[in-house]
């Protein structure tokens, strides 16, 4: 199938995409809880064990996933992400099957930064009545400062996914790669010889994906419960 001299290639397998959009669901979910506090607190703490999960998860696809869901496939060399920067702005196709060099690095740091913000959550507190699962296991003191962590990190998340939706934007309107609908269908539009170069695309299979979820989510349940 060919669409204004583009071809169409399977791209992100339905794991990944079914990960981008809870996460996006979830990050929007913790925003408005974290800002609104009292009640919303208890489902605040649920949502940051569900955000662990999923980047749990999303950790151990990037090693056994499908071929675009690889960090093999999409993380390249910093002297590779500069040289795809330096043409970022040209006229010339930046169209790739799976993420490009700069969307492979932003990929490796939200999963940092989103790590980071879940794991301090389990230490953190509201100075309230809302303590992470794992606060008691160290002095309030100790608490405190990972919660100044907790808010600072949330400012560079902010700034990332600002960041990441003005990258989408300009790649759709720009370089004509519309990356928000490649995303729910697992389609992309690329060049012939972009979908050479990049050869035929491995799906793994999707009940693995599921045994690997439910492994991820037990991991935090004995993280949060410390049933030991």
């Amino acid at each position: 199938m060919k669409t204004t001299g583009l071809v169409a290639v399977p791209s992100w397998d339905l794991p990944v995409r079914i990960f981008h959009w809870l996460l996006v669901a979830l990050f929007g979910a913790q925003l408005y809880s974290g800002t609104t506090g009292g009640n919303a607190m208890p489902w605040h703490l649920y949502g940051g064990y569900a955000v662990l999960t999923l980047v749990l998860f999303r950790v151990i696809w990037g090693f056994v996933g499908g071929g675009r869901a690889r960090f093999s496939d999409f993380v390249s060399s910093p002297a590779n992400a500069l040289r795809y920067s330096k043409r970022l702005f040209s006229r010339q196709s930046s169209h790739a099957v799976g993420h490009n060099p700069l969307g492979g690095w932003m990929v490796l740091a939200s999963l940092a930064l989103l790590a980071v913000q879940a794991a301090t959550g389990l230490f953190a507190n509201d100075d309230i009545a809302t303590e992470g699962p794992l606060a008691a296991l160290v002095s309030k003191e100790v608490s405190d400062r990972i919660t100044s962590i907790h808010k600072l990190n949330l400012k560079l998340l902010l700034a990332l996914v600002a960041l990441h939706v003005a990258a989408v934007l300009y790649h759709r309107w720009a370089k004509k790669e519309d990356l928000i609908r490649a995303m729910f269908t697992g389609v992309k539009h690329v060049p012939e010889a972009v979908a050479a170069a990049a050869g035929a695309t491995r799906h793994a299979s999707y009940w693995l994906a599921a045994i690997l979820f439910a492994a991820a989510a037990a991991v935090v349940s004995l993280i949060v419960n410390r049933p030991f």
